[in-house]
């Protein structure tokens, strides 16, 4: 049992955190919410720093007698990553008006500590699929990751989108949660396991050099329909449809929650079930992986086309976000297809990297939005219509001309733009050097050429936001923007957390130091195993 302490005490801290800000959501009074969130920062932060001070070196493995859970160096990092993103995320939901029931873009009135209990049973849910070596505790672990999403999003802000946008994730989630169960109802039902490690030895066959993979039909439609299930994790193509609603729907703060949480859970699990489908190794049957590259290729090409059309910047988010995720699933696809383990291993640590660089300057962007006001649109008979309630900017409109009035806003939007185009000096080039290079590795040559393109694609729709911020205004169709709107306060939380993610995007992409201590992180976190009973290599990274 104290193994089990010991490799559950980070989520056992944010559970119990999150169990007292749900009781303490009963206690109503100002002061109360006020105090909601700096328990859930104060939790996070212990976290981190429990994690942080970790030696990976001498870390050794963490399991329960049944071996349902698997702590390594994988899990760890994922652990850490999970931690450090989720305090920019309870710091961009900081409430900071009167009464502390939100702020200028969010509105829980007086559910501060239901919410604020509810991000953190998310993010150890995060925590929970990391070190799953069970088909039922990933399971648990990934739906504890996004049933409180659906909760989130619905009182983020009282207005029918919100509501709307709640109910249709709700529904579609419990789709993507049937599939799934679908998935692993027919994983247990072939294999006769419900343990990872006993599921990939079934599909092993062969020892030594002669080891293969081998999965019969139903056995390839419970992975295909797991992968699918993921996929609306991940917001890949063709379960992607709901992103555009969702973001749009919820307050900024939830979107920029949405936007990592479920993401992250699904891409962790996505590696899990890779590696077991290819016995316990990254050997999986060429038909899987023709689907992961196929995946790949549509998630961020629909991704970044629909991203050309978007007038509402927070439905164009959700398009970058289906990018990202095609970019993830890019080095997943390399390494399926790679036959050298080290080039399998150089994959993974893409995907870990760039997981981690997503995380970081996606923040950013969304607080800037949380800063700058929104303008009263104009309806079909051109009169001015008010701005709904815990709505800031949302629109090229509102973006027009800020840049210019507020420069360090500008510029913290266009760090965080052009790191998630993938220029130099930003942790987002390094990110994508460390998928495409692996691919090159793998032959994956055509894959490598439609990520290319589409980054390209993607950085029309990245400078148009820019360039809405420093070049709109002036007369004419943008008499809009040069009307008079009163600045929303600038609170010190979101403030943070703007600083935080500018300073970690330009950190882990000029200084070469500091990026080296990410990819130390990540190369740590896909290090061998010791050899498995077969005599060929096993990866900590896949538990």
């Amino acid at each position: 049992m104290p193994a089990l302490f010991q490799a559950m005490f980070p989520e056992l801290v944010l559970i119990t955190a999150a169990c007292a800000l749900l009781l303490l959501g009963a206690v109503r009074g100002s002061a109360m919410r006020r105090a909601v969130p700096v328990i859930a920062l104060v939790s996070l932060v212990f976290v981190f720093g429990y994690q942080l001070t970790r030696d990976s070196d001498a870390l050794k493995p963490l399991a329960d007698p049944f071996g349902t859970l698997r702590v390594f160096n994988f899990a760890q990092y994922i652990k850490l990553l999970a931690a450090g993103v989720g305090i920019l995320l309870i710091l961009l939901a900081w409430p900071s008006n009167r009464d502390a029931t939100g702020s200028a873009s969010i509105d829980y009135a007086t559910e501060a500590g239901e919410f604020f209990g509810l991000m953190l049973l998310s993010i150890s849910g995060i925590f929970l699929v990391a070190g799953a070596n069970d088909i039922i505790l990933l399971f648990l672990g990934i739906e504890l990751a996004s049933l409180p999403t659906y909760i989130m999003v619905s009182i983020s802000r009282p207005i029918p989108a919100a509501q709307e946008a709640g109910v249709k994730y709700f529904f579609l989630g419990a789709l993507a949660a049937a599939i799934m169960l679908f998935g692993f109802s027919y994983l247990y039902g072939t294999t006769g396991q419900i343990n990872l490690d006993a599921i990939g030895a079934r599909f092993r066959s062969g020892t030594g050099a002669l080891a293969s993979t081998r999965l019969d039909a139903w056995q390839t439609l419970a992975v295909v329909m797991l992968i699918a299930g993921f996929a609306f994790k991940l917001a890949a193509v063709p379960l992607h449809f709901y992103a555009g609603d969702v973001y749009q729907g919820a307050a900024t703060p939830v979107t920029a929650f949405l936007s990592f949480v479920p993401k992250a859970s699904g891409m962790v699990a996505l590696i899990k079930l890779v590696y077991a489908a290819g016995g316990n190794s990254w050997a999986t049957p060429e038909l899987i992986t023709k689907l992961l590259w196929a995946l790949a290729a549509l998630t961020m090409t629909v991704g970044n086309v629909l991203g050309l059309w978007q007038l509402n910047i927070k439905r164009l988010f959700a398009c970058s976000s289906i990018a990202h995720s095609g970019y993830m699933l890019v080095g997943i696809a390399a390494l399926t297809a790679a036959n050298d383990f080290g080039v399998q291993q150089e994959a993974l640590q893409g995907v870990l990297f760039y997981l981690a660089a997503y995380g970081i300057m996606n923040a950013g962007a969304f607080g800037v939005l949380m800063l700058l006001p929104a303008r009263p649109a104009r309806n079909w008979s051109d009169k001015l219509t008010p701005v709904p309630p815990a709505t800031t900017a949302e629109t090229f409109e509102d973006l027009a001309g800020q840049g210019r009035r507020h420069p360090a806003l500008g510029l913290a939007m266009t760090v965080c733009c052009f790191s998630l185009i993938g220029l130099p000096l930003t942790v987002g080039f390094f990110g994508k050097l460390y998928l495409i290079r692996p691919a090159l590795h793998a032959s994956l040559y055509w894959l490598v050429v439609i990520t290319m393109i589409n980054a390209a694609i993607s950085a029309a729709y990245y400078l148009r936001i820019v360039g809405t911020l420093f070049l709109r205004g002036g007369s004419g169709d943008d008499a809009v923007a040069d009307e008079p709107v009163p600045m929303p306060p600038m609170p010190w939380p979101i403030t943070t957390a703007i600083v935080l993610s500018v300073f970690g995007t330009l950190i882990f992409g000029t200084i070469v130091p500091a990026t080296q201590l990410l990819v130390n992180r990540v190369t740590d976190a896909a290090q061998l195993e010791p050899t498995n009973p077969h005599g060929t290599p096993t990866a900590t990274a896949s538990r």
